[in-house]
């Protein structure tokens, strides 16, 4: 999702995401999910030298490439972790923001519920999710399309439609919903779309799986690149307070 997050849609939601979080200099920010730290930088910038900015992973591999990003920001510190479990004491957090991991864990409500443990009252949240049913695909094709996006969402991602579920699952965890709104990343180039949406390596598992035919699903594949690409989805970003 790096691909996404650097394009022109997908800056327009960070920095929307990051905006409407309200960071203030000398607050406590959590980044939770925090990957190679791609948004660390930002969120020190609005905290400045007297906050601190938290980032919780547990990858190894992101955690090395998130600190080697930050190692001469004093105000972050990266920490390794579940977000099923923060490493974090109660009531210590003043803004929290998870983007695009909720589709990814087991209990997205267990991930909730811990953002509403660490984060004190007043504070601001901020959720991002795509939902990976509104992913559409241009080809001449359209029936494999729809195939294609049904095999997503049924047996790709985990959490395919959380997107939509997202001020539904924060109000049960306790959350006041301040604002929902939705971004449509669009996707012009082939090789772009195929890196970042698993167009190829989808469409292999579901013939794989017998869910598509072989030479119908090899054969859309092949028209993606053939002329003017284009596909997108919706991305869902709820903001809520403490």
């Amino acid at each position: 999702m790096l691909r996404a997050a650097a394009s022109g849609s997908g800056r327009a939601y960070k920095q929307q995401l990051i905006d409407l979080l309200g960071l203030e200099p000398g607050q406590t920010v959590l980044d939770a999910g925090c990957g190679p730290g791609t948004d660390l930088p930002a969120l020190a910038e609005r905290v400045g030298e007297q906050g601190t900015v938290i980032g919780v992973d547990r990858d190894p591999a992101m955690l090395a490439r998130a600190r080697e990003r930050t190692h001469a920001l004093r105000e972050v510190e990266v920490r390794e972790g579940d977000v099923h479990a923060l490493p974090m004491d109660a009531g210590s957090v003043d803004r929290a923001k998870i983007d695009r991991v909720l589709m990814h864990v087991t209990e997205p409500t267990e991930v909730l519920a811990q953002l509403h443990r660490v984060t004190r009252p007043g504070a601001v949240i901020g959720l991002v999710e795509p939902d990976w049913d509104t992913l559409v695909v241009d080809a001449e094709d359209i029936r494999t399309s729809r195939a294609f996006t049904r095999y997503t969402t049924e047996e790709v991602v985990r959490h395919a439609t959380i997107g939509r579920s997202l001020a539904r699952l924060a109000d049960k965890a306790g959350f006041s919903i301040e604002t929902v709104a939705a971004t449509t990343p669009v996707f012009r180039e082939f090789e772009d779309a195929d890196h970042t949406l698993g167009l190829g390596r989808n469409m292999q598992q579901a013939i794989d799986a017998g869910r598509i035919d072989q030479d119908r699903g090899r054969r859309w594949f092949t028209s993606l690149s053939e002329g003017p690409f284009y596909a997108s989805f919706t991305l869902v970003t709820v903001i809520c307070s403490r």
